[in-house]
């Protein structure tokens, strides 16, 4: 597997997780009502935003190469 292909897997494995921690954190502000859960789901769904939006900008880059 070349460096490329790891750096993109990474990448989608990271954004997949980012994502079940933010509706985990949502489900448990549903469940408990703790403002901490939501932001908790906040701030990783933000952050799978931000590396969908690094996703793109790498693959813009790799057809540069």
């Amino acid at each position: 597997m070349s460096l490329k292909a790891f750096h993109v897997f990474f990448i989608i494995v990271s954004i997949l997780l980012t994502v079940l921690v933010g509706v985990w954190g949502v489900h448990q502000y549903i469940v408990h009502g703790s403002g901490g859960n939501l932001a908790l789901g906040g701030i990783f769904f933000f952050s799978g935003l931000g590396l969908v939006v690094y996703l793109m900008w790498f693959f813009a880059k790799l057809k540069e190469l």
